[in-house]
């Protein structure tokens, strides 16, 4: 499969670009700024784009299987995430590939409570709100386009680096818990989500979350 990602340098991002590497995918790793190149492993193509340009999503997307976006705005900027949802999917429909956009945990709705995440500071503390706002506007952007494929996926409340074991449980719109009330994720296991998402596509034009 011939994979473009955005926002490889993130956490999210280098997870799904190293398990794509591990499973034989051929990657492009589309940057704003080539200088970081350096950081990237070998076996990678790497292009210059910016996610917020129709264009440039078009172009990096061309002749391409399927689009990865895991980016991040700085603080101040969480707005960019709309515009970005918006073009990769103008982008991506122009060229006839697949979006797999990863987003936030905002939006999922707490099963003990029933709020959403965003709505419950046990989840989710009150500076964290732009972010987790600008992900919920994001989501809805997706599921205002009919034409382009795409699948959401909204990380747990907690992923952070780990251990790759393989297993996760698949949630779509409530918050994946534990027993003890627990929402969380390695980094490389929501990457093992996201690729077998890639590689068998469950969810077009749906949101699915992955945890423990």
């Amino acid at each position: 499969m011939k994979i473009t990602l955005f926002g490889a340098t993130g956490m999210i991002g280098g997870s799904a670009m190293r398990e794509a590497l591990s499973r034989g995918h051929e990657v492009t790793v589309a940057l704003r700024d080539r200088g970081k190149a350096s950081l990237l492993p070998d076996g990678v193509q790497v292009a210059e784009a910016d996610a917020a340009s129709v264009d440039d999503v078009a172009r990096v997307a061309a002749g391409q299987d399927l689009v990865i976006s895991a980016t991040r705005p700085p603080e101040g900027h969480e707005r960019l995430l709309v515009v970005m949802a918006q073009a990769l999917l103008r982008g991506t429909c122009r060229a006839g590939s697949r979006l797999l956009l990863v987003g936030g945990a905002g939006s999922l709705r707490v099963p003990s409570s029933g709020l959403l995440v965003i709505e419950d500071e046990a989840y989710l503390p009150r500076q964290y709100r732009p972010i987790a706002q600008a992900c919920s506007d994001q989501l809805a952007v997706c599921q205002a386009d009919r034409h382009t494929p795409w699948a959401y996926a909204s990380p747990p409340a907690l992923i952070a680096p780990g251990d790759r074991t393989g297993a996760y449980r698949l949630g779509e719109d409530d918050l994946v818990v534990d027993e003890a009330g627990v929402s969380r994720i390695s980094a490389e296991d929501f990457a093992v989500a996201l690729l077998d998402e890639a590689e068998q596509p469950r969810h077009l034009h749906r949101r699915f979350t992955a945890a423990y």
